[in-house]
């Protein structure tokens, strides 16, 4: 029979189809988005190694010492998006147009490029590699909100077509705004909700209710917590959240975020193994700097959503997901692949 379920952050409900249920294995992807004899380096493509002058100038890199500005020698590198949706150049200015609200289109939008190799995925990542890339994202957080025109830095990360990738090659992006954005505050709203009622934030109680629980658990490591979301709008949904809690990112230490690395590299070769190498997006949620909440109840986290269904119109005209798959059914597969792959290591 199938149920119905509410996402206590959030309030988004979800109908999760029982009778119809697919297997997670029935899921995988059937055409890899990196698939296997994908090149090194591709002469054409600007984000490879030796192509920096097909790029704007970097914005910031981590290369080898001795190594100059726009050019080989780099392992990851930011530049601005050359075909950016904002403009970082122009004065922010809302203007009313009758009863609409608009403003100018002040902004940034960058690219991290997260490897000099074309056919570099997260599926095959190290922990070193996601290490770097999360001291990347920490860099640029504290950069660009040290600038106080803008009010919040989005990162995120599209993978193949269905994600809205238009470049093969390993990328991120973040987009800096002059607003918060209305889905980021009515997350906040929501959790301050649940604390005036509960004196407890939403995030730590799901942990602790999901390790007690155990079905929807995936991997825990010290410090964090990958789970399948009891409401998950789409199949192998992840959200992957510090165990203590931590309002902002941005101040990760070093133990910690080894430990956050060790965790993506588990949860992502697990994903590519049982799906195939599918197309997702990653979103960092974290918590303004000049926060619109209370930080007591906002605790970051990454939301994981591989795109294997599609949205239609009952969800655009509802605001209800149907979910062909239990959350509880995908924990488990990757739980398993991730335990196997630990037995092999040992």
């Amino acid at each position: 029979m199938s149920e119905l379920r509410k996402d206590p952050v959030t309030r988004r409900w979800v109908i999760v189809a029982t009778e119809r249920a697919k297997r997670p294995q029935q899921l995988q992807s059937i055409n890899p988005v990196t698939p296997p004899g994908t090149p090194q380096r591709d002469p054409k493509c600007p984000f490879c190694e030796g192509n920096e002058g097909m790029t704007p100038p970097e914005t910031a890199a981590y290369r080898h010492a001795g190594t100059p500005k726009d050019a080989p020698g780099w392992w990851l590198r930011v530049i601005p998006n050359k075909f950016s949706a904002l403009d970082p150049n122009i004065v922010f200015e809302r203007i009313g147009e009758g009863i609409y609200d608009m403003a100018t289109g002040f902004g940034v939008h960058e690219v991290i490029v997260e490897s000099p190799y074309h056919n570099h995925t997260w599926g095959t990542a190290t922990d070193k590699e996601f290490e770097e890339l999360f001291w990347a994202y920490r860099d640029r957080l504290i950069n660009l909100m040290n600038n106080p025109k803008l009010k919040y830095v989005l990162i995120f990360k599209n993978y193949g077509p269905e994600a809205g990738a238009s470049q093969v090659h390993p990328h991120s992006q973040l987009i800096g705004l002059p607003v918060v954005p209305k889905r980021v505050i009515e997350e906040q709203e929501a959790s301050e909700d649940y604390y005036r009622y509960k004196e407890r934030c939403p995030m730590c109680d799901i942990i602790r209710q999901e390790k007690a629980d155990g079905r929807r658990l995936i991997v825990e490591t010290e410090y964090f917590a990958a789970v399948a979301p009891f409401a998950s709008y789409h199949p192998f949904q992840i959200m992957i959240m510090p165990k203590g809690h931590q309002p902002f990112f941005e101040r990760l230490e070093k133990g910690m975020m080894m430990d956050l690395a060790r965790l993506f590299r588990q949860v992502f070769w697990a994903l590519a193994q049982v799906l195939g190498d599918p197309p997702f997006n990653c979103v960092l949620h974290t918590t303004p700097p000049a926060s619109v909440g209370d930080d007591r109840c906002s605790h970051w986290h990454f939301e994981v959503v591989p795109r294997l269904t599609k949205v239609a119109g009952f969800e655009w005209g509802s605001g209800f997901y149907i979910n062909p798959t239990t959350p509880e059914a995908c924990a488990e597969s990757l739980r398993a692949k991730i335990q196997e792959g630990m037995d092999d290591e040992e």
